[in-house]
């Protein structure tokens, strides 16, 4: 296997590898199916701006059980075996997407079971974050960790490519179909997360509690300056930014498309972050790592506000391409500097922090985008977010110093990480 990427000649990295790409397709292609079954259903007896209200509040749905559990979860990761809570998020997650397939098969789906449904998918995700972000840590070696976060990438955002267009090609056939083939590839997630065999954590003391723990956790972001301006940054700018709860709306009512459309225009983001992360995989970010991913999200914003505005269906796929990309580029650095400026004892509940801003911008960003596409229209709603998540960008750059001047992933010797 001389020929392997270093992290991938570690056949714990391996089994993590592949149960992060067989759970993230897994979910990405319940996710689809429920963003498609929301809008659909909804316009059964809605107009669209009711309808694109409906599909926001998922969103929302998903993040209350996050706003309140993220910050437990970090701890969990922090002093209990990260295999086996990531093995709970993904059995609920099993769960979940068989409750969906047996409604829809058996005809009582309606949109408050899949609103209830979706509170154990935000549970299962509060589960997943901290446990799995921490655990690559634990399976390399410090030097190969930009690497392996790269690599990690790369199954997280490949499954983002193959999810929704499976997906799509799923709710052709029959939207239960979907939900079934997530079941079985969740199963296969929970076995590769079986597979990994003795870790080295370092776990927290637990003498503490868990709630002066988790205060710990966010004393330590809110005083690392530089992970703070990092996790806070994607917060704002995907919060202003997403334009992916709007694409019910635009392959449907813009485009007059129908599953299929959904489901390549969905996996279009991730098309391009794959790309970006095989890139820094291969080659990774050595120098103004913390300028790059300020330019990132500005590339973000700007290429949001083109897709507002774009109605040709091969333009408006290039712009989510490089909105993809643009965002992994972000997602690397944040996950490099927050990875390898945090003690591994701290690594979950930091990660916890993490995961609920990335949560909140994502959820949140999608009930936002849903209000605001209810209330002036989708295009206006778009633009508006790009040009949010622009102005975000130069904010950060002033109030964040620390972040223009991160010339590397490696903290200096007087950074704080104890």
């Amino acid at each position: 296997m001389s020929w392997l990427p270093d992290p991938f000649r570690i056949a714990n990295f391996r089994a993590f590898w592949s149960a992060r790409l067989l759970a993230t397709l897994a979910q990405l292609a319940m996710v689809t199916a429920i963003e498609y079954q929301v809008y659909t259903l909804a316009r059964e007896t809605m107009s669209i701006e009711a309808a694109a209200l409906r599909l926001g509040l998922i969103g929302f749905i998903q993040f209350v059980p996050l706003f309140f559990l993220t910050p437990f979860s970090g701890w969990a990761a922090d002093t209990m075996d990260r295999r086996a809570i990531a093995r709970l998020a993904i059995l609920i997650e099993i769960g979940s997407a068989g409750a969906l397939g047996l409604a829809t098969a058996q005809g009582w789906i309606s949109l408050p079971v899949i609103y209830v449904v979706a509170v154990f998918v935000g549970i299962s995700r509060v589960l997943m974050g901290p446990s799995m972000g921490a655990l690559a840590s634990n399976i390399v070696p410090r030097d190969l960790l930009p690497s392996a976060i790269a690599l990690s990438s790369i199954a997280w955002k490949g499954a983002t490519i193959a999810g929704p267009a499976i997906a799509g090609y799923l709710l052709a056939v029959s939207i239960e179909t979907a939900y079934f083939f997530a079941v079985a590839l969740f199963i296969l997630a929970i076995i590769a997360l079986f597979l990994i065999s003795h870790i080295d954590q370092q776990k927290s003391d637990r003498r503490n509690g868990p709630i002066a723990q988790v205060v710990a956790g966010l004393r330590y972001v809110r005083e690392n300056r530089l992970v703070l301006g990092a996790i806070s940054l994607d917060l704002f700018a995907v919060l202003l930014g997403s334009a992916v709860a709007l694409l019910p709306i635009f392959a449907t009512d813009i485009f007059g498309g129908g599953a299929d459309l959904f489901g390549h225009l969905r996996a279009a983001p991730a098309v391009g972050a794959v790309a970006a992360a095989l890139y820094f995989a291969i080659r990774p970010l050595k120098t103004n790592v913390g300028v790059k991913m300020l330019v990132a999200v500005g590339i973000f914003g700007v290429a949001t506000i083109g897709f507002a505005f774009s109605r040709s269906i091969a333009l408006t796929f290039f712009l989510l391409v490089l909105i993809g990309a643009s965002d992994m580029l972000s997602v690397y650095v944040r996950s490099s500097l927050i990875q390898l400026y945090t003690p591994d004892e701290m690594r979950g509940r930091v990660g916890a922090v993490s995961t609920l801003s990335i949560s909140a911008s994502n959820e949140l960003g999608d009930a936002e985008s849903g209000l605001m596409a209810s209330l002036l229209g989708p295009t206006t709603a778009a633009f508006l977010g790009g040009l949010g998540a622009i102005v975000v960008v130069g904010i950060w750059a002033i109030i964040f110093p620390e972040l223009r001047r991160a010339k590397t992933f490696e903290p200096p010797n007087d950074a704080n990480l104890h």
